[in-house]
């Protein structure tokens, strides 16, 4: 299985290497967001330093939306899921592979916007390590959340607007929860990040056990 989650993997990374969407939409939108909060708040940098976590983690998911929109895309057209079932490969392993293609390009998304907001905002950072953990933990709840979402909506013809109606919600409490941590990695809320850590990697991995018994199921169901 861990082969056919490679391979599953590879396939999607390679397709969006080709295509070049994330470098050439999903970046520059998830950078005009912040460019935008910028000027939404007029510039100030205490405002943009207090703000900056919840600032950057509604950047993260709402261009998580694209990428997930783009993963579901790969499998929509002309029964590509179906064949892709019928080859034998589990449905446990489509899901963790897809999942695994999906986290690493947030995860690249992540820490290129982490630089992003660290020179437009210029917040304090007083726990390094808390904040890689949090970015390493948060985005691995998204990624299940948004690949078992993404099968959910894979059959419907306006994807583009179900899909953000289903998962913004689901995904409100990584918002919070990782805007705690990086709250208390830069030092503008008094809080135990740490906790707030154990929370996102209780959600992540939630997701991962229901998207791998429920993955199967979604696909037949909702393809």
């Amino acid at each position: 299985m861990l082969r056919d989650v490679g391979l599953i993997a590879n396939k999607d990374l390679r397709a969006e290497l080709r295509s070049r969407v994330a470098l050439n939409q999903i970046v520059p939108f998830a950078l005009l967001i912040l460019v935008l909060f910028g000027f939404a708040l007029d510039a100030d940098s205490t405002t943009l330093a207090t703000f900056t976590p919840g600032l950057y983690w509604v950047a993260i998911v709402l261009s998580a939306l694209l990428a997930v929109h783009r993963s579901v895309e790969l499998e929509a057209g002309d029964g590509a899921s179906d064949a892709l079932l019928l080859t034998g490969v589990t449905p446990v392993a489509v899901f963790l592979g897809k999942a695994l293609a999906l986290l690493a390009e947030l995860w690249l998304l992540a820490f290129f916007l982490l630089g992003g907001v660290l020179v437009l905002y210029q917040p304090p950072v007083a726990d390094l390590p808390l904040l890689i953990a949090t970015i390493l933990v948060a985005v691995i709840g998204i990624a299940a959340a948004g690949t078992l979402y993404g099968a959910l909506i894979s059959g419907q013809r306006a994807r583009e607007t179900v899909l953000p109606i289903l998962l913004l919600p689901v995904l409100a409490p990584v918002v919070i929860g990782a805007s705690r941590a990086f709250a208390d990695a830069m030092a503008t809320v008094a809080t135990n990040g740490w906790a707030w850590l154990a929370l996102l990697g209780a959600f992540g991995g939630s997701y991962l056990v229901i998207g791998s018994y429920s993955y199967g199921l979604v696909l037949e169901d909702f393809s």
